[in-house]
């Protein structure tokens, strides 16, 4: 089995904290999740993660003009320069220190920061190869407090700068002769945006306390003047310009009252109007903006989760909508003024509306609290999730986005499992229910409980889909449900302490249960539920699960053991020490060392591979491992993230945050910012006293290999993690001599010898090669070449159709391919169905898909035609006409009409 697993995707998060994006095209959001990327396309349904992370998360993302690249920086000042187009970093940089918003200019040649209480322009960085792809062209001073955001002119000649020392300034990107700087006042409070008016120096500003200064310039862009240098400087500057250009930094700093000789001959603004957002009484924070200069419209987002459409300059209010009861972090508008998104990082959720058909075209939110369990489909093609906050959703692993969501518990989820048929999801939960749904009509169908109120901690379906188990947290029982009925079958008593693991062995009717009171039972289903066997462990269970194929059991234990196990003849096969592959970090408020920390040192969460030869663990910790079962020898270990703004992310703590009177964590730091508690003095109410800061902690709580074999998943702090089989190794070889060449089976492809051509392309293994060899088969000779073929080949043959359903187009060339193989080759195949089953499972799930899309297809056009058979039969028939009414029928007529009138008054 390979282990190129590489990440691919990241699902239940689909907001975090930054700034949301549109791209060029308008079709796609790019959204900060954490300290990765996510792009969801909103064309084609799809949601896609960029393979690339920063060390903390993600503060705010600046998009060039063209699309192609976008500068990424998270809240400790380091910078990506990522490539769009192939999904690289092409760029590392530091700004030394904290940078609110990031902005290019609309020509693509500058982009400018905010940093602290300056702007810096940069050069953009160019198609060319360079060393240093950020050079600073100017840095521009003038604001007394932090700056919070950057607009640009049209023709990219000015930006302006908002400030929380609620003051606007307009810098010049070049040396204007009449316009270095402008400070514009006129705010009670922090500025949250500035919009520039569309061809025009005129400005809009917005502050916190909701109000709206509208600013017209005397100047239009057009009547900027270059300044011209004078004397020897101007040579020289001229010469250094020419060798040299826009390698050497210069500084502005603007004075907020500048002496009136300066002003003579300057730009000047004037306030035009000012605008109020909250009505009288109503104190409500403008947390977020954003302007559409073509259509003149402003969104404007507030701290209740209310949205705000207005026409400017007249201050029309289109509609007001509400998202949530939660803060709106960021809105942006695509490049048609059609699409507003917004985001609400306390939910984590994302919407995309259509403001003009009143519609979402993407609503989307993840877990509220942490994920702990999740369940592939039998067929690959679905994930469910459960999570603390009570609710059950269902992910598709090929769009990314999760199409039903569950709420019908009321309390945390603690375990999740789908049925054989692959059509079922059954759940258990704290508030004491086990409970059914149907993927058909979206219902809970079913819904289990105890006679008794308990605390469910996990829960097991057999492979039937008739009983339905769970393990009670605070009763040590174990109870039985018929999913037919609904009704309790049978109380499984003899664990010593709270139930931590359930499985069924997917090819007997036996249940294993793994308690606290380190032991792992073995109840017959059959035979009056009675314990066959009880394995004594070392240490408490905290994992139990079986192979795919029924003869082993694998056992995690408090001690940082796995332990596997014979199930027929309850004897101990083998164990590996995990202790040491594990490495917990340590919290920033642990008084104990990593090395030392007895907590969590143990696996939490177990599955096998898809073929029963290896076993994935994972738990408190920033890493999964893969051991050999066999062997009993870690394969590979995962470091599934390197966010930093999680907590127990490192094995020592930073010696800089260590003081002499304790831990600058125990300090809470944000305390002033907008978002945060103010600090009140004596005798003032402000903030919220009892709202929390800390730092969520790193682990993994569930993983599940996909039955396919060509991916994982693991739930953890940051969400659903998705780990996919690298398909872009360059040469991995089978059985390969010095007679198979590209030559030699291009050679015998001419010749006709389809199997040779075959049997060699698969031992060289390139997929394009191997496509032509197949591709060159004409269709009347595919149950010949299938036939001839070893038993080895097969496999290959069905793993590699199964892959290309994905991406070829010619469908029903690969389906008489699979239908000869399978029918020719099938009495062997099920012999060896053990390890087949994930290609075949693989080639299901593919299949599957086709079969959806072509269904719903079908349909629709049988459904067209039908009508335009009916409209064709109605054309040539007319009407018969109604007879006319007598004078008597229609005075009662008209008194009815009265009546109805009068009943509608």
């Amino acid at each position: 089995m390979k282990f190129a697993y590489r990440f691919s995707n990241l699902l239940g998060t689909v907001y975090r904290c930054g700034n949301l994006n549109f791209t060029c095209d308008g079709n796609s959001v790019i959204s900060p999740v954490g300290n990765r990327i996510t792009v969801f396309d909103l064309k084609n349904n799809k949601s896609n993660t960029l393979p690339l992370a920063t060390r903390y998360n993600i503060k705010c993302v600046g998009l060039s003009p063209d699309g192609r690249l976008a500068v990424i920086v998270d809240e400790g000042g380091d910078a990506l320069l990522v490539s769009l187009v192939c999904r690289s970093v092409l760029h590392h940089f530091h700004f030394k220190g904290r940078v609110h918003s990031v902005s290019f200019s609309p020509d693509g040649r500058k982009f400018v920061v905010t940093k602290g209480n300056i702007a810096q322009m940069y050069h953009a960085p160019g198609r060319k190869r360079e060393f240093n792809a950020f050079v600073l062209d100017k840095t521009y001073f003038g604001p007394y407090d932090e700056t919070t955001c950057i607009d640009w002119t049209d023709d990219s000649r000015c930006f302006a700068v908002g400030s929380k020392d609620m003051s606007t300034w307009v810098f010049g990107a070049e040396r204007w002769d009449n316009l270095i700087y402008y400070a514009l006042g006129g705010h009670k409070d922090a500025i949250v945006a500035c919009f520039f008016e569309c061809s025009s120096l005129d400005l809009y500003t917005l502050s916190q306390d909701g109000t709206l200064c509208v600013w017209q310039c005397d100047t239009p862009p057009e009547g900027l003047r270059l300044k011209a240098p004078t004397g020897w400087k101007a040579d020289l500057l001229q010469r250094e310009e020419d060798e040299d250009e826009g390698e050497q930094e210069t500084t502005i700093r603007g004075k907020a009252t500048p002496a009136a000789g300066e002003q003579q001959g300057k730009v000047q603004y004037s306030r035009l109007a000012k605008y109020f957002f909250n009505k009288e009484g109503d104190f409500n924070n403008l947390t977020a903006a954003a302007y559409h200069r073509k259509s003149h419209l402003l969104v404007t987002g507030f701290a209740s989760g209310i949205f705000h459409l207005h026409e400017l300059p007249e201050f029309n209010l289109i509609h007001s909508l509400s998202v949530s009861d939660q803060r709106i972090e960021s809105v942006a508008i695509n490049n048609s003024g059609d699409w507003i998104a917004l985001g609400c990082s306390g939910l984590g959720q994302l919407l995309v509306w259509e403001w003009q058909s009143e519609s979402y075209v993407l609503k989307q939110q993840g877990h509220f609290n942490s994920m702990v369990s999740l369940a592939y489909s039998p067929d690959g093609q679905y994930i469910v999730t459960g999570g603390d906050d009570g609710k059950v959703k269902v992910w598709n692993t090929l769009s990314g986005f999760c199409f039903i969501t569950f709420t019908e518990h009321l309390s945390g989820v603690t375990g999740v499992t789908f049925t054989a048929t692959g059509y079922v999801i059954v759940t258990s939960s704290m508030d004491g229910t086990v409970r059914a749904f149907d993927l058909h009509r979206y219902r809970n169908f079913r819904t289990f409980t105890s006679p008794r109120p308990t605390q469910f901690s996990c829960v097991a379906v057999d492979s039937s889909g008739e009983i339905v188990s769970a393990g009670a947290q605070d009763s040590f029982e174990i109870f039985i449900w018929s999913m037919q009925t609904g009704r309790l079958l049978e109380v499984l008593s003899g664990h010593e302490g709270p139930i931590s693991g359930l499985c069924f062995n997917p090819m007997k009717s036996v249940l294993a249960s793994a308690s606290w009171d380190r032991t792992v039972r073995l109840w017959d289903m059959v035979d009056s539920w009675r314990t066959t066997e009880t394995l004594a462990l070392t240490s408490d269970a905290l994992a139990v699960t079986f192979r795919p194929d029924g003869a082993e059991l694998a056992v995690a234990t408090l001690n940082s053991q796995i332990t596997f196990w014979d199930p027929e003849n309850a004897v101990q096969t083998g164990s590996i020490e995990g202790r040491h592959d594990l490495k917990t970090g340590r919290k920033e408020l642990d008084k104990v060392t990593a090395k030392h920390s007895a907590k969590g040192k143990a696996f939490t969460t177990l599955c096998y591979s898809a073929d029963g030869q290896s076993v994935l663990a994972g738990g408190m910790s920033k890493f999964v491992c893969i051991y050999h079962v066999r062997e009993q020898i870690l394969r590979k270990k995962f470091e599934i993230s390197c966010n930093l703004s999680l907590d127990a992310m490192e094995e020592f703590l930073n010696r800089r945050k260590m003081t002499e009177f304790g831990n600058l964590a125990l300090i809470d730091q944000d305390a002033g910012e907008e978002n945060g508690v103010a600090v009140p003095l004596p005798g003032v109410r402000k903030g919220d006293m009892s709202s929390r800061h800390f730092k969520p902690e790193i682990r993994v709580t569930s993983l599940h290999f996909s039955p396919t074999g060509r991916c994982w998943a693991a739930t953890s702090t940051e969400g659903l993690l998705i780990y996919s089989l690298d398909a872009q190794l360059l040469f991995d070889p089978f059985e390969l001599d010095t007679s198979v060449t590209p030559g030699r089976v291009r050679a015998a492809l001419r010749q006709r010898d389809f199997t040779r051509a075959l049997l060699m392309a698969f031992r060289l293994n390139e997929r394009k090669l191997v496509q032509e060899a197949l591709e060159s088969v004409p269709p009347d000779e595919i149950e010949v070449v299938s036939s001839s073929l070893p038993d080895l080949y097969v496999d290959k043959v069905l793993e590699f159709l199964a892959s290309s359903f994905e991406v070829s187009r010619h469908l029903e060339f690969y389906l008489l391919w699979t239908q000869k193989l399978l029918v020719l080759h099938g009495q062997k195949l099920k012999a060896r169905v053990g390890k087949l089953l994930p290609a075949v499972q693989f080639l299901q799930k593919s299949i599957q898909q086709h079969l959806d899309a072509i269904s719903k297809l079908c349909d629709w056009n049988r459904y067209n035609m039908q009508y335009a058979l009916a409209v064709s039969k109605q054309r040539g028939v007319k009407r018969p006409s109604e007879p006319p009414l007598s004078e008597e029928e229609e005075q009662d007529d008209d008194n009815d009409s009265l009546h109805l009138l009068g009943a509608g008054h």
